[in-house]
């Protein structure tokens, strides 16, 4: 039987996980729990783990019996989903991401404090680092576990348990954002963090024992930082409930939460995953403006012309000066309305270099090593790994000269660094191609088909299609095939 407890009118969220600050949880008395709407549905032998046949099949299986339509619609950034689910071979399966007992051979790997790993306790509503220095020694961690009743994170677990790797690829091609994860170990009778809320969207799957959680009305619904609530201030919590293995809980950013092990029981081990940090309309919007102001300011004179003398001086914007800005901001609007241009991107680009590459089982070739023949101008393409490519445009990084022209970049992560995922200061590679801006066309009818002839790609020359092929496939970026007719009826057939 699978228990869904959909809590209302709240949200909430409990160790942050993506690159900047580390995640508080609280102290504080408990209060009697909020009853709650239940929804209760038939496991029918459903799947006992998870669907990873495509992004979307991962998802629904992570979130199931809730359908997607559903949990974007009534629970997505705007209140907490509670999943209890009675499935032992889910549990069982849960268990195996990540154990306690697993913290000794990664030690043996060589663990820094700080960067893989942080030791932790809330004392008197506060967070109290117990971290030494430099490489981390099991037999201390273990000491301090036992001992000082601390809590153990661990930061990022994907860049070493494949199948947390295999999870949250699989999630950052569903959400098109980075997903990062820590893992919680907390001694029973012991609470690792105070309250606190979150600048990310958080997924918690309780792996062993139990994990008891309070949930409050969040103070800055959908925040864009971190931060730390006093408890006197929170007010009493909205629901409480105890996870257990197997069992799942969703909240958005900025809900104000603190969990605890209860006493007289076994530790318990949860991991967070988490997602859409600074992935809001505002950061896109900011980050799209300002190509958008350098093209137009290329087109229109008015854009160039200088500001008033001592503008800058004034302590308060003049009149006149935002009468300006805002005929500019409505300029810029009537030309982005209905454009289709390929607009520059940062975002795009920092996703793309630090996501996780594809999961991948052997020694990964087909990730480095073009296959089948070489493409020719009678062949045809189909790219591949589409999740993990992304075009955009912006200057020719390769001149120095004023006169930069654009291009169109390709970017790919296929070469990522798995050890390096969600490390936040270590320096990450740029993997990708670039053309002229005359080939953008082109790489969108490579994008946008589900197969293309190479000969009927909008370039002008012969030789500039099949310079364009061979790049992407020397990037192992397309497959390529003959009988053009055959492979492209076959596969528009498959998607009807």
């Amino acid at each position: 039987m699978l228990c869904v407890v959909c809590i209302s009118s709240l949200l909430c969220l409990e160790d942050r996980t993506m690159p900047k600050k580390a995640k508080p949880a609280g102290t504080g008395k408990e209060e009697g729990p909020v009853p709650c709407k239940q929804l209760k549905m038939e496991a029918a032998g459903g799947p006992s783990t998870l669907n990873f046949n495509g992004p979307s099949g991962l998802f629904e299986s992570l979130i199931s019996p809730i359908k997607t339509e559903t949990f974007f619609k009534e629970f997505w950034e705007q209140k907490p989903l509670i999943i209890q689910r009675d499935d032992p071979a889910l549990a069982t399966y849960y268990q195996s991401l990540f154990k306690l007992s697993d913290l000794k051979g990664l030690c043996s790997r060589g663990m820094y404090y700080g960067r893989d790993i942080n030791v932790c306790r809330c004392v008197n509503g506060k967070k109290k680092v117990l971290n030494k220095d430099g490489k981390v020694h099991f037999l201390q961690l273990r000491k301090d576990f036992d001992h000082k009743r601390a809590t153990i994170q661990f930061h990022q677990p994907q860049r070493f348990k494949d199948e947390l790797w295999k999870i949250q690829e699989k999630l950052e091609c569903y959400f098109g954002s980075l997903v990062g994860s820590n893992v919680y170990m907390t001694p029973a009778g012991s609470q690792g963090l105070p309250p606190h809320y979150d600048d990310v969207e958080v997924f918690i799957l309780q792996l062993e024992g139990e994990k008891h959680w309070r949930l409050y009305h969040p103070t800055v619904p959908l925040a864009r930082q971190y931060s730390v609530e006093a408890e006197d201030r929170i007010g009493r919590p909205t629901h409480e409930v105890t996870l257990k293995p197997g069992d799942l809980l969703y909240f958005p950013r900025g809900t104000i939460h603190q969990a605890d092990t209860p006493p007289g029981l076994a530790h318990s081990t949860h991991v967070t995953i988490s997602t859409y940090q600074n992935h809001s309309w505002g950061d896109f919007l900011l980050d799209t403006i300002s190509g958008l102001v350098l093209d137009t300011a290329e087109e229109d004179m008015a854009f160039r012309a200088g500001i008033p003398r001592q503008l800058l001086l004034q302590v308060e914007t003049a009149a006149v000066a935002t009468r300006r800005l805002s005929g500019f901001l409505r300029k810029l609007a009537d030309r982005l309305e209905g454009t289709d241009v390929l607009l520059s991107s940062d975002m795009k680009k920092d996703f793309v270099m630090n996501r996780l590459p594809p999961y991948y089982e052997g020694d990964g070739a087909e990730l480095s090593t073009p296959g089948g023949q070489m493409p020719r101008l009678d062949s045809v393409v189909r790219l591949q790994f589409k999740d993990h490519v992304i075009l955009t445009v912006g200057p020719d990084q390769s001149r120095s000269d004023e006169t930069q022209d654009k291009m169109v970049y390709v970017y790919h992560s296929l070469k990522n660094r798995r050890a390096l995922h969600m490390m936040g200061n270590e320096e990450t590679e740029c993997h990708g191609l670039r053309f002229p801006l005359s080939h953008v066309d082109a790489l969108k009818q490579i994008w946008t088909s589900a197969a293309v002839s190479v000969k009927d790609l909008k370039l002008t020359t012969d030789e500039e299609k099949e310079s364009l092929v061979l790049s992407l496939w020397t990037e192992c970026l397309i497959q390529i095939f003959k009988h053009a007719e055959l492979i492209i009826t076959e596969l528009e057939n498959s998607k009807k």
